[in-house]
């Protein structure tokens, strides 16, 4: 049976159910790695290794390039920590908005006070601590997939507006958003009109610096920014002088670094979190589940879910005996493939090929168990990466 390796305190449930399914653990040529934060590198793609399996959606730790020109799939899993995250976010706007941090360290100052005079000086001092509320605000959602979507939802049942920007959202993701979501345009659109900055973006090559002087000159005047998602996608820099400048009236990130730390010390605008966002028992537990499944489903059947670097695939099982073969999308690999396979007269039932990018998967149904000298005739074909007999 296959075999696993755990990076990281991935939640118990997540390596119970590997066990449950036959699965057992492995340190030197494991078939799948589980992982939180730990930062892959070479040395971690042994001989045997089929599938990378992050618990949260975050990837940037992941030589994804590496992964896909090894043929190991690489998953991620999105909405596993959404609802966490969610509410964290209502949590920023309300920091941002109620003086709540300002005030909390306010009334811890009345110590020394007796009653009398704590209850005047609340009273007295409270007018210092008044905010804004949330309903009739508008809200610009940059990213729209299990998070943003979630945060949609939540927010319009708090009376505000929303402006959605994802220039790459998809059909799925798009159902899950309540009709009230009006689409921008363009990110200038979306940055102008917005009271509250929500960002939920992953963190890849296009996204970094995002948010900076580029297009912080189009924000709303007096706006609230609220980073949760990956401390690079914003410049603190360019952050940090709209911040002075009063472009920006409140910035809360889950990513503290010093020159933010310093700015949090001297003023109120600068709300951090030591990375929140995710840090819940029940997102750990279902990102651990959800990335012991995909290992799971994947070694067993060849199903792939959510992954960044190959093609959703999933063939209904019909037979006994089923070839998963990884290969580069290349002209004539298929025909290569079913032609060695029919040379030795065996029945293809049923059978799949999908492709994403410069890398494919073909998975196929076999009436009869093939013989070695098969699958080392198909390892041997140009551009084949990988085969392997599931039965």
């Amino acid at each position: 049976m296959y075999t696993y390796k755990i990076y990281n305190n991935v939640s118990a449930e997540g390596i119970d159910f590997l066990e449950e399914n036959g699965l057992t653990k492995e340190e030197e040529n494991p078939d799948a790695l589980l992982i939180r934060s730990h930062v892959i590198n070479e040395n971690d793609f042994n001989k045997s290794l089929k599938c990378i399996c992050r618990a949260g959606a975050g990837v940037n730790h992941i030589p994804i390039s590496l992964a896909t020109d090894k043929g190991v799939v690489v998953f991620n899993t999105p909405g596993g920590n959404a609802n966490a995250v969610k509410e964290l976010v209502i949590c920023g706007l309300l920091l941002s908005s109620r003086g709540i941090i300002q005030g909390h360290q306010f009334a811890q100052s009345l110590s020394n006070e007796i009653d009398d005079e704590l209850t005047h000086l609340v009273e007295t001092n409270k007018k210092n601590f008044k905010g804004n509320e949330l309903k009739g605000k508008t809200i610009g959602i940059i990213g729209l997939g299990a998070i943003g979507s979630l945060v949609a939802q939540s927010v319009v049942n708090m009376g505000m507006k929303i402006i959605g920007y994802d220039p790459n959202i998809s059909i799925d993701a798009a159902w899950q958003l309540p009709k009230e979501v009006v689409k921008a345009d363009s990110l200038k659109d979306l940055l102008s009109n917005s009271d509250y900055i929500s960002i939920h973006v992953p963190l890849i090559e296009e996204t970094k610096n995002l948010i900076s002087n580029d297009v912080l000159k189009f924000v709303k005047p007096g706006a609230k920014l609220i980073n949760l998602s990956r401390g690079a996608i914003v410049n603190n820099k360019d952050v940090l002088r709209a911040l002075e400048n009063k472009k920006i009236s409140s910035f809360v990130t889950d990513f503290p670094t010093p020159e933010m730390v310093k700015r949090s010390m001297e003023f109120s605008d600068v709300i951090l979190l030591p990375h929140l966002g995710a840090s819940t028992k029940e997102a750990e537990i279902n990102c651990a589940v959800m990335a012991a499944e995909q290992a799971y489903k994947f070694l067993k059947n060849g199903e792939i879910v959510n992954s960044v670097n190959f093609p959703k695939i999933k063939l209904g099982r019909t037979t006994k005996y089923r070839l998963v073969i990884i290969h580069k999308d290349e002209p004539g690999v298929i025909g290569n493939i079913t032609g060695e396979i029919a040379s030795h007269r065996l029945n293809i039932p049923d059978m799949i090929n999908k492709s994403r990018n410069e890398i494919a998967i073909t998975v196929i149904d076999l009436d009869d168990e093939p013989a070695k000298v098969i699958i080392d005739n198909l390892k041997e074909i140009v551009n084949v990466l990988s085969v392997r007999l599931c039965k």
